[in-house]
């Protein structure tokens, strides 16, 4: 019996079985969360390729929407990407559900996906019984790219390209643009007034507040349509000649080159094409000048003065029709250069202030000034009023006590592109 109980005494107090006790009684919980480990692992593989997935599919979906071409294949184009998407989930992955939603106060402006993936994990479906699932949704909204229509346009791609003030008047229903996308692309000072239906820049605007309702800043995708477009000639060498003596005097031209062309009379030119090499195409003194259905083209430095100081001319000027190109060799770009009433080389190259409408001119001048490469001013007491004149220069001033007005109808102006489409991932 004292064995016996030697025996049991040194059991109990003996403590080299302990560890391994412990083991087998903590066991179950460390494989446990080891399963756990590995289950989570998994799931954290499957939500994160699923999201991927549904956002993707809830991008291409909201692209197609926002584009004309592409909005009746919206929900093709959005199963399309999310198929594209899906590698480690593709055997157990639910039919994704695609549907247009309102978002923000909008109608129908959004695209939302979801989907589900189910699979039985070793560990967790033997605690649970089940299969593990994973959702997840995405939602993208869009916004269609607007298409913008202008009638003075600034061309240059950096800093303040259109600027408007002192006690200037503006009236452009036809609206204002800018390609530059730099900040104050289009300034209008409160002095001044401005008359427009809108205004649409790369960049940002400084206008009054009776101007922000119509302005679109950050408009990505302006451009200038007539960037390819190369200006027509006529090689024939012409001079500017009056006949007659003082009130009498006269001067009837023909299309041609001219070195410069002042007019220093009554002046009436015939239908054409104008070119004015490296002089320039003054129209400012106290004459009358009348055209109908001509270009002019201003090339090598040449400069263009319209208006008079302080004088009551009359310059009466209609461009040239798509008709009138017929039987030329321009006939294939007849309804591109159609309307074109100064068309300016694109290396002519007039340091600033460069071209001006300027001096109290009644004047009636209709078509499209295009001046690529030149500062436009109009300056002083101008008053320019047309039936469908339109402005595109590489800048453009508008300053003093000018009177500019303009009926052209939004829809006949000239066109400086679409927006892009907004989409973006709003959840």
């Amino acid at each position: 019996m004292g064995a016996f109980s030697d025996f049991f005494g040194k059991l109990r107090h003996s403590r080299s079985g302990n560890a391994t006790l412990l083991v087998a009684l903590g066991a179950p919980a460390l494989i446990g969360a080891g399963g756990f480990a590995i289950d989570t692992a998994q799931w954290y593989m499957w939500k994160r390729e699923l999201q991927h997935s549904v956002d993707q599919a809830a991008y291409a979906g909201a692209w197609a929407l926002a584009r004309e071409e592409s909005e009746d294949t919206w929900s093709t184009r959005a199963l399309q990407e999310f198929d594209a998407n899906i590698s480690k989930t593709s055997d157990f992955v639910s039919e994704p559900s695609v549907s247009v939603q309102d978002y923000a106060g909008g109608s129908a402006n959004s695209v939302v996906v979801s989907a589900t993936a189910s699979k039985l994990l070793p560990f967790s479906s033997f605690l649970t019984g089940s299969a593990a699932t994973v959702r997840a949704t995405a939602q993208a909204s869009f916004a269609e790219g607007l298409n913008y229509n202008a009638c003075l346009i600034s061309l240059t791609d950096e800093g303040t390209g259109t600027s408007i003030g002192g006690n200037a008047t503006v009236r452009a229903q036809c609206g204002l643009a800018a390609l530059s996308c730099d900040e104050n692309a289009i300034v209008i000072d409160g002095s001044a007034n401005v008359s427009t239906d809108s205004i649409a820049a790369c960049g940002t605007v400084d206008v009054p507040d009776e101007n922000e309702d119509v302005t679109a800043e950050g408009v990505r995708g302006l451009e200038d349509i007539y960037a390819e477009l190369e200006p027509p000639t006529n090689d024939t060498n012409r001079t500017y000649k009056c006949t007659g003596k003082g009130k009498n005097a006269q001067a009837s031209l023909l299309p041609g080159t001219y070195a410069g062309l002042v007019v220093s009379c009554t002046t009436v030119l015939a239908s054409g094409i104008y070119v004015i090499d490296g002089g320039t195409l003054d129209l400012a003194a106290n004459y009358n000048v009348t055209g109908s259905g001509i270009m002019f083209v201003l090339k090598n430095g040449a400069t263009m003065h319209f208006g008079g100081n302080g004088n009551s001319n009359s310059i009466r000027l209609t461009p040239m029709s798509a008709s009138d190109f017929l039987g030329t060799p321009y006939a294939d770009q007849a309804d591109q250069l159609s309307d074109i009433l100064v068309f300016e080389h694109r290396d002519n190259s007039v340091p600033n202030p460069g071209h001006t409408f300027n001096g109290n001119s009644d004047s009636l001048i209709e078509g499209l000034i295009y001046l690529p490469s030149s500062n436009l001013r109009v300056l002083g007491t101008a008053d320019v009023s047309a039936q469908c004149l339109q402005l595109s220069a590489y800048t453009i001033e508008i300053l003093g006590n000018a009177m500019l007005e303009t009926l052209c109808p939004t829809n006949e102006a000239t066109s400086v592109g679409s927006a892009l489409a907004g989409v973006k991932l709003v959840r």
